[in-house]
């Protein structure tokens, strides 16, 4: 069903409903209105990395994770094996009529907001800090979840519209003001490609403010959105934020005013309660029918397209067997092999096992189911952890010696333990009589995440410095004492600065938040089965660099991220090392019309097959108004074996070459030129890679 029938469907059938009923449909969890034969439904379902909390699903790596494979075509897949079980799903619980929340067909992901500052503790949900990475990750995944076929296989959401992330504890009163250049070259980016490429059902708006209006009742937002991008499709709130409307932001009275100018501004959907006041609102003069009626006929035009209105959809006959099939748990893992980031090797891997006859697996998240998921998380029917992982993978091969070392931040592990570090001699003991050690450390979702409030009964707030905790700390110290040869497997879902531990360590390997398969990709790359080939889609700063940033507050992208950081990082954004040894040899440049075709010459000069990643940045060298350093404009991961040659091409489409002025004018200013390689064209990437990006000029 195409959209302009589902339009006429919707509007015929919201013409026969009274007032109250057509109100009673704008929240979240919409009643049945048995006359008029439609059924209840219930918007609110979450598939951020695969469907969530509905029970068993395939669970993929965390979408920062995802960002770090640069692999738009794999996430893309990811998307339809979400909604490929989200509609299995659907059509279980519904054929027992059950109808509740997290069963539905409209998946609230993905989150496209800017990780523009390392603190953010829900950093984790979003594909990095770079406005191109993140559209290309959410257009894929949008269009995964939402199918090629003549409906809609799920409904994607493009959120937290707009300029939202953080401070987690703000949000609800806070004012994001932003320039229109930081808007347009920064904070909408996503958005729009969602909308203009991706035809996103649905946008959320955010908690906060947005240069003084209410992001669930902007004027000017709504104007982008549906005014110049032309969005078709429903506008929902953020969970409870039209409430924030008076209790937070003071901009309304009471909650008739607020549902009113949540309404009056196109918010369609409420996921929350204040609509409850629709009705009032519209006797009160604040708030039209025919208002309340529009709005309704944009969900109930969803509903056709989804196919749930009783006439049914393509999608209907898709088993419940197709849940954590084989097909889709493999690709979960592929994912999670494709997303860690080998931050620093000397040499020790891969782990030559010829070589080991015990190894030691050392921290508390080696043997952490938790670490596996970040937030908004599926449940798994089994977890493979770090630990478990090496375990099978060296099963009558080697000795594994385990110890969890300490906890994630509490002093000691046992409660009635006379000392602090009560775990320390296990520790050390396991590196002494080991031959290697693999030191497992990080965070987990309970230490960085969502505020907590009545729609996340679970969440933890912002990180307050980069560090890991003083435990962890002092655990790394310890076990390094020990003269063994160290890797350092660090779980996280953003930047994280190991200090003295990381300098010591022989490698590091970051793994994310790898999903349920995580340990067993993590025992591929460590043993050498696989080679690593993620990238950074953030940037990683030195703790103490955080108090030359602007404040968490200001939104200014001064001093912000890879494209305005004004001082030497501690890794770079689109850094990552593998096994192999891929070298950029040459670039042939193509002109058009619409932009240029950038073709590079790859050969991997290493002894174990690898992807790469080929990344192309450009800088209008003399533009007072282009940003700092080389932005991203293109990428392709390509697969060299080892001592062959590859080619991959990259399009630039003509307006990547444009840049904003403070007005936030796309305009051409000075010279534009590509810089061809495997990350950034900058000092760190050449001292920590051996190589030299490709200068072309456009």
């Amino acid at each position: 069903m195409n959209r302009e029938t589902a339009r006429q469907k919707a509007e015929a059938l919201v013409s026969r409903m009274t007032l109250e009923e057509a109100a009673s449909q704008l929240i979240y969890n919409a009643p049945a209105i048995p006359r008029l034969n439609v059924p209840e439904y219930n918007w609110w379902n979450e598939a951020l990395h695969g469907v969530a909390r509905a029970g068993a699903a395939t669970m993929f790596p965390q979408s920062i994770g995802l960002g770090a494979s640069f692999d738009d075509e794999l996430v893309k897949e990811l998307g339809g094996i979400a909604a490929t079980e989200g509609r299995a799903k659907y059509n279980a619980a519904s054929a027992h009529g059950d109808r509740d929340i997290y069963k539905g067909l409209t998946f609230w992901s993905p989150n496209v907001n800017i990780f523009r500052d390392p603190r953010w503790g829900r950093g984790q949900e979003t594909f990095g800090e770079d406005p191109y990475l993140t559209s290309r990750m959410g257009v894929a995944y949008a269009e995964g979840l939402q199918g090629d076929g003549d409906g809609l296989k799920t409904a994607a959401c493009a959120k937290h519209f707009a300029v939202h992330s953080g401070p987690e504890a703000l949000r609800h009163e806070f004012d994001a003001v932003a320039s229109e250049k930081d808007m347009k070259e920064t904070y909408l980016p996503a958005f729009e490609a969602l909308v203009k490429e991706a035809q996103v059902e649905s946008v959320m708006g955010a908690y906060n403010r947005t240069n003084g209006e209410p992001c669930c009742a902007s004027k000017d937002l709504q104007r982008r959105l549906r005014g110049e991008w032309g969005f078709e499709g429903h506008f929902v709130s953020d969970c409870w934020a039209i409430r924030d409307f008076h209790d937070g932001h003071h901009v309304t009275e009471d909650p008739v005013a607020s549902a009113a100018l949540a309404l009056n501004e196109g918010c369609d959907l409420n996921c929350g309660c204040t609509y409850e006041k629709v009705v009032a609102a519209v006797m009160s003069g604040k708030l039209s029918e025919e208002t309340v009626r529009r709005s309704a006929v944009r969900l109930f035009t969803t509903r056709y397209l989804l196919g749930i209105m009783g006439e049914g959809s393509e999608y209907d006959s898709i088993p419940y067997t197709v849940v954590e099939c084989p097909e889709h748990l493999e690709k979960a893992e592929q994912a999670a092999r494709e997303s860690m980031v080998l931050l620093k090797n000397d040499g020790l891997l891969p782990l030559d096992i010829s070589k080991i006859k015990t190894l030691g697996v050392i921290g508390p998240n080696a043997d952490s189911r938790r670490a596996l998921m970040g937030n908004y998380h599926g449940t798994a029917s089994r977890y493979i952890t770090v630990q478990e992982g090496l375990q099978d993978a060296l099963a009558g091969k080697v000795r594994v010696l385990c110890s969890t070392g300490s906890c994630l931040w509490k002093p000691k592990d046992e409660p009635l333990s006379q000392y602090e570090d009560d775990r320390f001699a296990e520790a050390l003991t396991v590196a002494e009589n080991s031959d290697a050690v693999v030191l497992v450390v990080g965070l987990d979702e309970t230490m960085e995440g969502e505020q907590q409030d009545t729609g996340n009964p679970e969440g933890s707030d912002d990180k307050l410095s980069l560090l890991l905790p003083a435990a962890q700390r002092r655990l790394m110290e310890k076990v390094l004492s020990a003269g063994k040869p160290t890797v350092i497997c660090l779980m996280a879902g953003s930047a994280i600065d190991l200090g003295a531990a990381g300098e010591k360590a022989n490698a590091v390997l970051l793994t994310w938040y790898p999903g349920a398969q995580g340990g067993r990709a993590a025992a591929d790359i460590l043993l050498g089965r696989v080679s690593p080939s993620g990238k950074l889609p953030v940037t990683f700063y030195h703790n103490e660099q955080l108090e030359k940033m602007p404040s968490f507050t200001d939104y200014r992208m001064v001093n912000r991220t890879y494209r305005y950081f004004e001082d030497t990082p501690l890794y770079p954004f689109g850094y990552g090392l593998s096994y192999g040894d891929v070298r950029v040899t040459g670039v042939r440049k193509e002109q058009g019309p619409d932009g240029w075709t950038l073709t590079a010459s790859l050969s991997n000069q290493g002894k174990m097959d690898t992807d790469e990643v080929v990344q192309v940045y450009c800088e209008n060298e003399g533009s007072q108004n282009a940003p700092l350093h080389p932005r991203l404009v293109a990428f392709r991961r390509v697969h060299v074996p080892a001592g062959r040659k590859a080619e991959v091409s990259l399009r630039v489409p003509a307006d990547a070459v444009l840049v904003y002025n403070e007005q936030g004018e796309h305009v051409p200013e000075g010279k534009p030129v590509f810089h061809i390689g495997l990350g950034q064209p900058d000092p760190l990437t050449e001292k920590l890679t051996g190589k030299k990006s490709i200068r072309v000029e456009a």
